[in-house]
């Protein structure tokens, strides 16, 4: 992936020292203000590069829209609920996160909760602060022997597995996503919720919110499960609906709940937080001292290796870059993006382009279809229409602009090198090009049919011409350039002179009116790459 340059990064909430030191040993000016205000820091992001959060900080699409410059938000801790990622998606910023940053302590707090429902811990302890000795009224259970069904099973419902597997509890659990047979290896038997609810004695949930899991565990799902089920979240405010909750709590459905996140924060649901078999924390899922610190240099240094175009981590909206670090698909973006623009510049009278299609062709280009095809959109849309695309936005921007696309890849010996084969179609017109990467620079094979005799550089003022081949043709363009005080620094003529052919010269400048040569051609299209 090209470098993305990030100069000046805006830290919004309090993170580890770590963060802002490393970000500044490698060049990054570094700015911390905390505790702004939605108006505030709207005036503020115009300034930077790159935001820095934590969950208090609302990067709302007001605050994104209002980020000229804003090339990268990063989220020092798991999820970006506090992000509208599909409004930075559609301004090509990358969202980011770090994944693994609160793994352990959000996998602790979750055992120490599912051990406090198990013991009747914190209401004990309240009840000796008290001044009371009430060893029958705390009655608990072992976790030995009972079923603990683990909901999300990602990096934190699997450290939550081994650590109360060590308690002796048999562990199941469901993920839409992590193969059975990979979750067994750690002791998680896989299995549906249906089959899930009425086997746990303790249940516990480590997933996104999303619209799947809004309400995960409703009235319906109480009912399902075994009575005086124990549940925990220390994921996301949402998932186990709080109402719904409350109801089973108080019909003994649910025997207790361990939450340390709520829908609305703080919560204001004070008859479930008050509920005697509820325990709740203020959202301490990730407020260890090892987590914020893991958190904050996790972040600084997945910023800088981004922008020193070494690898992509945790950027949860743009995995198409994860591919993109090498030098050769550097090349084959570039050259993705220079087809576009050859093609945009050649179809100008015939906007709007309805249709894009994208071919790669050869071994060389098996695996990198998906940014070929972004890439070369790239071209189309920026090309002389004021258009910020870029890899992250592009396929969005092209549905709004109408443009379906399609793409596909063809196994073919000839072309084992690789070739991206690109046609697009509007008003009525098709225009197509092909082009390679040779000796590490992106040339033209050829151009609506036209196979050039020597690949065209696709670099520098280029200027393609169509016309019916004649002897006269280079000479006659020549005196009209040189009259406008243009320069041929090279030409490509095509293999087949046959008919009305495209012609493409390398000159020094480009013309400030194509229509002078109007009259010894047929079209004329004309880019700098």
């Amino acid at each position: 992936m090209a470098p993305i340059c990030i100069k000046t990064v805006l830290i919004s909430e309090s993170v580890d020292p770590r963060c802002r030191a490393i970000l500044e040993e490698h060049g990054i000016c570094v700015t911390e203000k905390h505790n702004l205000k939605k108006e505030e820091l709207i005036a503020e992001i115009k300034d930077y590069d790159g935001l820095v959060v934590r969950s208090a900080t609302k990067v709302t699409a007001d605050v994104i829209n209002a980020a000229d410059n804003l090339k990268l938000i990063g989220r020092a801790g798991t999820g970006v609920d506090n992000v509208d990622v599909d409004a930075a998606t559609k301004k090509g910023i990358i969202v980011m996160n770090t994944p693994g940053g609160n793994t352990i302590s959000a996998a602790e707090l979750t055992c120490a909760l599912l051990m406090s429902l198990s013991r009747n811990v914190p209401q004990a302890a309240m009840s000796m602060k008290q001044g009371n000795w009430d060893r029958k009224k705390f009655m608990g259970a072992e976790l030995y022997g009972k079923v603990l069904g683990i909901v999300g099973l990602g990096r934190i419902g699997k450290e939550v597995a081994t650590r109360m597997q060590a308690f002796g509890m048999r562990t199941v659990g469901y993920d839409p996503i992590t193969p059975p047979e990979v979750s067994a290896s750690w002791g998680v038997e896989q299995m549906s919720l249906e089959q899930l609810w009425p086997q746990c004695d303790y249940i516990t949930v480590h997933t996104p919110l999303m619209p799947a899991t809004v309400g995960l565990l409703n009235d319906e799902t109480f009912a399902k499960c075994k009575k005086g089920v124990k549940v925990v979240n220390c994921a996301r405010g949402g998932i186990i609906d709080e109402e719904a909750l409350l109801r089973a709590l108080e019909s003994g459905q649910c025997g207790g709940a361990g939450l340390d996140v709520f829908i609305e924060e703080p919560p204001k649901n004070r008859p479930l937080v008050d509920h005697p078999n509820v325990i709740s924390c203020p959202h301490l899922g990730a407020s260890t001292k090892e987590a914020q610190a893991r958190c904050g240099e996790d972040i600084a240094l997945q910023i800088v290796d981004m922008v020193n175009g070494k690898n992509l981590v945790g950027a949860v909206n743009a995995q198409i870059l994860a591919g993109t670090f090498s030098q050769e698909s550097q090349q084959l973006i570039k050259l993705g993006e220079a087809v576009g623009a050859v093609l945009q510049s050649c179809a100008t009278s015939r906007k709007p382009l309805s249709h894009a299609h994208i071919i790669t062709q050869g071994d060389y280009m098996k695996t990198c279809g998906g940014y070929m095809t972004s890439a070369v959109l790239v071209g189309l849309l920026n090309h002389g229409s004021g258009c910020r695309a870029n890899l992250i936005n592009v396929l969005s921007l092209a549905k709004d602009n109408g443009i379906v696309v399609n793409e596909s890849h063809w196994v073919t010996e000839v072309a084992a090198a690789g070739m991206c084969k690109v046609e697009v179609k509007g008003d009525g017109c098709s225009f197509k090009a092909t082009g390679s990467v040779q000796g590490g620079v992106p040339v033209l094979l050829g151009l609506n049919d036209c196979v050039f005799r020597q690949p065209v550089s696709l670099t520098g003022n280029l200027m393609f011409l169509q016309a019916s081949a004649s002897p006269q043709l280079l000479s006659s363009v020549a005196g009209v350039l040189a009259s406008e005080g243009v320069q041929i620094d090279s030409f490509s003529a095509p293999v087949d002179h046959n008919g009305d052919v495209w012609y493409c010269l390398g000159v020094s400048s480009l013309l400030p009116d194509l229509s002078v040569l109007k009259s010894l051609v047929k079209d004329a299209a004309q880019l700098t790459i």
